[in-house]
């Protein structure tokens, strides 16, 4: 990898599902929940991604970790193209410790009838972090302690644990294995606010703490707007935008940005700008808009919009919005 250059990158990813055939003659049919993405991911930063459900979030993120098979597209990790994992086993081995992943419910992602202790030493030994199982009980324990948690909770099982308290399980078992980058996949939507809070709070600390680079995916963008440095829009499958948290509120945002943005809770009592509501609801991923995939509930959007798809412009450094009305300020 080149100095100062990207730790990931992801060029034109595509994912299509394939529709159940009801007819034996019918076209082949598809879902289209991640179409033509790129973005870069830099060491140390925060990205954030963010949308509403059955935006491809999720299935971004899992293409990435090979945890579902891309249909186009590469995947480039600190210089090397890793699309699917399509690497000899020594690598492969290196790059599920290195890019790891937490997932929303935690309590689906552990294992009820093993102790978190056991869950946790386990990766650590199988991915040689721990030369011996001692050593690995006492890292353990460290971690457990590093997240808030008491060292005693290793001998209990997850059902005993609170949803908070299970999310801080996750993250020990991501550290475990000294990763470089962690994808968190809504890994505080199901918590309460003032958990949140704690937990977003850890997510800072331990940053510094490993040097650690996240990409943290989740539909709330006040969330994303606390933790991210940079922030990923996506609306049925593609990239409407992406830009620091800043340039988000600019008048150079895209349309279905600006609708989140509205939709932000602000504790005060001052005026604020009108709230955008967006009209019906998110188009069927498998057939979607011909042209802006945004454009059925676009509140700007012109016939051009319905008939020609919009390009990735940069509207000023760093800012790409996929809307041409907002080229050059307009």
């Amino acid at each position: 990898m080149e100095k100062g250059g990207p730790l990931l990158k992801v060029e034109h990813l595509t994912k299509l599902f394939p529709v159940k055939k009801t007819r034996f003659f019918e076209e082949q049919r598809h879902v289209h929940a991640v179409e033509d993405v790129s973005f870069e991911l830099y060491e140390g930063e925060t990205l954030g991604i963010v949308g509403e459900s059955g935006s491809g979030k999720s299935t971004l993120a899992r293409a990435i970790l090979a945890l579902t098979k891309v249909t186009s597209g590469t995947v480039i990790y600190r210089g090397e193209d890793i699309t699917d994992f399509r690497v000899p086993p020594a690598k492969r081995k290196l790059l599920h410790s290195e890019l790891q992943m937490i997932f929303q419910d935690p309590y689906a992602s552990l294992n009820p009838k093993i102790k978190i202790g056991e869950a946790i030493c386990e990766p650590m030994l199988a991915n040689g972090q721990a030369r011996n199982h001692d050593e690995a009980v006492k890292k353990t324990r460290h971690l457990l302690e590093i997240v808030g948690l008491r060292a005693e909770c290793f001998d209990r099982f997850p059902h005993e644990f609170s949803g908070g308290q299970r999310q801080r399980i996750g993250i020990v078992r991501a550290l475990a294995v000294n990763p470089r980058v962690l994808f968190c996949d809504e890994s505080v939507s199901a918590l309460d606010v003032s958990v949140q809070a704690q937990v977003l709070n850890l997510f800072n600390a331990l940053k510094k703490e490993f040097n650690l680079t996240y990409v943290f995916i989740g539909h709330d963008l006040a969330v994303i707007r606390y933790i991210s440095d940079r922030i990923l829009v996506m609306y049925l499958g593609k990239v409407m935008e992406i830009a620091r948290y800043d340039q988000l509120f600019s008048d150079r945002a895209h349309p279905y940005t600006k609708a989140l943005v509205s939709a932000i809770p602000e504790p005060s009592t001052a005026a604020r700008k009108e709230r955008i509501i967006l009209e019906g609801d998110i188009p069927s991923a498998v057939n979607p808009p011909e042209g802006c995939r945004f454009c059925q509930r676009c509140f700007m959007a012109r016939p051009e919009c319905f008939e020609v798809e919009p390009d990735f412009y940069e509207v000023e450094p760093g800012h790409f919005v996929r809307c041409p009305y907002m080229k050059g300020g307009e």
